[in-house]
């Protein structure tokens, strides 16, 4: 896959090209899913097509599935996934990608049989070992910044080169490039671009332009 144009144009390929799709995956909790369509309009239109719709509120499935059925160009994916539910309705609301803080063999059978790429958390270099049995390479490393940033990853990369990460978790726009410019970073997670007082007053053109800064970040 190209990049974040063809990326929405297509079905997403297994998960090599999740963490392809833009450096930054912009990490979504709405309170309203009224916001979820002219937000992922803003985002998109600042560079970001993948949006992680985290499922902490009872808004979330259904923000999900409005921006799945409106905003076609977004590559809508949900996250904070803690059970096998939870990811047969998020997969039902039309989430496209599927991230979760952490892992168990349950939840992992549940994301695996989804057909959906997806990126399960680890915070331990035991639960990267875990992974790579298992034949999984993509990762979500979470809580970033709280379990030893940048220096943690450069640190797991000589023993562990197979693995590639999405890093998320205290990460913004001062820090994001030096996780980019590790070798097993493929992209970050951040809500730096959702200030929430631009979220409240509906400042969606405030929203397009961070979300522009973040996409200008290089890998």
């Amino acid at each position: 896959m190209g990049g974040v144009t063809d990326a929405a144009a297509a079905p997403l390929s297994p998960a090599p090209t999740l963490l392809g799709l833009a450096p930054v995956i912009p990490v979504v909790v709405l309170q309203d899913a009224a916001d979820a369509v002219p937000l992922a309009r803003a985002l998109v239109a600042g560079g970001l097509s993948a949006i992680e719709v985290t499922l902490r509120t009872p808004a979330a499935l259904d923000a999900i599935r409005a921006v799945a059925e409106e905003v076609p160009e977004a590559v809508v994916g949900a996250g904070t996934l803690l059970n096998p539910e939870q990811v047969a309705a998020a997969g039902a609301a039309g989430a496209r990608f599927l991230v979760s803080p952490g892992w168990s063999p349950r939840l992992l059978g549940a994301l695996r049989d989804s057909g959906l790429p997806f990126l399960p958390g680890v915070s331990t270099a035991s639960e990267v070992v875990s992974l790579l049995d298992e034949g999984i390479t993509e990762m979500k490393f979470f809580p970033a910044e709280a379990a030893g940033g940048t220096a943690y990853l450069t640190s797991l990369a000589a023993p562990l080169p197979q693995a590639r990460f999405c890093p998320t978790g205290g990460i913004g726009l001062a820090s994001a490039p030096s996780y980019l410019a590790l070798p097993n970073v493929g992209c970050v997670g951040g809500t730096w671009m959702l200030p929430g007082d631009a979220l409240a007053a509906k400042d969606w053109a405030r929203v397009e332009l961070l979300a522009r800064e973040a996409a200008a970040l290089s890998r």
